[in-house]
């Protein structure tokens, strides 16, 4: 068992979270339910992850968990990156926000292959 919030990864994520609400909050409107819905949901999705499956007994279990953490990570960054071909996003930006993101995807890949 991990104690999630002593977990950087974890707090990067929470961080991370705020960041996607924040470059959302500027998106139009129309987007509401659809872009700036399905990043902040997957922006959610990573810290509450580890959160959850912190409490584990196994390692595998925990294993398997950041692996969808990882998952939402990619899935954020598709997203991303449609809503800087759609023009929602500036490319200085997005490139500040894509590497917050891959430091996220190393660190839970480098805490994920300690478990096995």
């Amino acid at each position: 068992m991990h104690r999630f919030k002593d977990l950087e990864i974890w707090k990067q994520g929470r961080l991370f979270c705020k960041v996607i609400y924040e470059i959302t909050a500027n998106f139009p409107e129309n987007e509401k339910f659809c872009l700036v819905n399905q990043l902040r949901r997957a922006s959610v999705s990573i810290p509450s992850n580890i959160a959850e499956d912190s409490s584990r007994k196994s390692d595998n279990d925990f294993s398997r968990f950041l692996e969808i953490t990882i998952g939402s990570c990619y899935e954020i960054e598709t997203q991303l990156l449609i809503a800087n071909d759609l023009g929602f996003l500036m490319e200085e930006d997005l490139q500040i926000i894509l590497s917050k993101l891959e430091a996220i995807i190393k660190m839970t890949s480098k805490f994920k292959s300690t478990l096995k």
